[in-house]
């Protein structure tokens, strides 16, 4: 071996990990990070699972609904809806509509996921919930990609899912033995969860409008019947926040291009 290679050798990094042991470190820092969310969505569970035994749905259907519909605030729409007699069609189409800011948080995190396989993107597409695209979001943004990113992210999908599925159950449990459950205030932790979600990523001018529009929408539209207010606001902001990204990109496009150019 002659005196470069050993120099070479000495001066490689020594902090390189082997693959499956960077995995592991990435999977452990995505549950770390999603952590305080898993604490905050305790109330949501044990809310919905004493709200739907309450309305009726048998434990085997709550526990159902928790296991394949995994959407918090979804699942809460259906209930209330359900209580108050509402079509299925009108279920639907409220679930669908709330739905839709999923849309966003794909067109902001499918570059970082864009080279992973179907089998990859798949569940990190289905498990994909408020919660996580906030831990996600924060990543990518401040930390960029990596090689075993993707193993971060599927982590936090598994904690929020099985955080999800613990707390139905024992809201079904304690529903059946507290019924008054829902008169002890638990449903304001869900606000402050989501506010805490919420407010860190209002950090352009289309996310505030986005925002300000869906707040101010959902009170004009309050008194509108089976939720449509909620409906409403989340489709006002939705629609707002597009465009003016939208608009944003096509005002920086110019300047982007100079800027690329001067560098040539």
């Amino acid at each position: 071996m002659s005196k470069i290679d050993v120099m070479e050798r000495a001066e490689a990094p020594k902090t390189d990990l082997p693959q499956n042991e960077s995995a592991r470190i990435e999977a452990w820092y995505g549950l770390r990070d999603t952590l305080p969310f898993m604490f905050g969505s305790i109330p949501f569970g044990l809310l919905f699972g004493t709200m739907a035994t309450g309305e009726g749905l048998s434990p085997l259907a709550t526990m159902a609904m928790s296991l394949f519909v995994f959407s918090g605030s979804a699942q809460f729409i259906a209930i209330l809806l359900l209580g108050t007699g509402s079509a299925l069609g009108v279920i639907w189409l409220a679930t669908l509509i709330l739905n839709l800011r999923h849309l966003l948080y794909a067109a902001t995190l499918v570059d970082h996921v864009r080279h992973l396989t179907q089998a990859w993107r798949f569940p990190l597409a289905a498990f994909l919930t408020d919660e996580t695209f906030a831990v996600m979001e924060r990543r990518y943004r401040t930390e960029g990609g990596g090689p075993n990113a993707h193993w971060y992210y599927i982590a936090s999908c598994i904690g929020m899912y099985l955080n999800w599925q613990t707390w139905t159950f024992v809201g079904i449990t304690v529903g059946q033995e507290f019924p008054d459950i829902n008169n002890w205030g638990l449903e304001f932790a869900m606000v402050v969860t989501f506010i805490g979600i919420v407010v860190p990523l209002l950090t352009s001018a289309p996310y505030w409008a986005a925002a300000a529009t869906a707040g101010l929408v959902a009170v004009i539209a309050n008194p509108l019947p089976y939720k449509l207010g909620l409906m409403l606001a989340a489709l006002a902001g939705i629609v707002v926040g597009v465009v003016l990204d939208i608009r944003k990109r096509g005002l920086n496009a110019p300047a982007e291009i100079a800027a690329g150019e001067k560098q040539k």
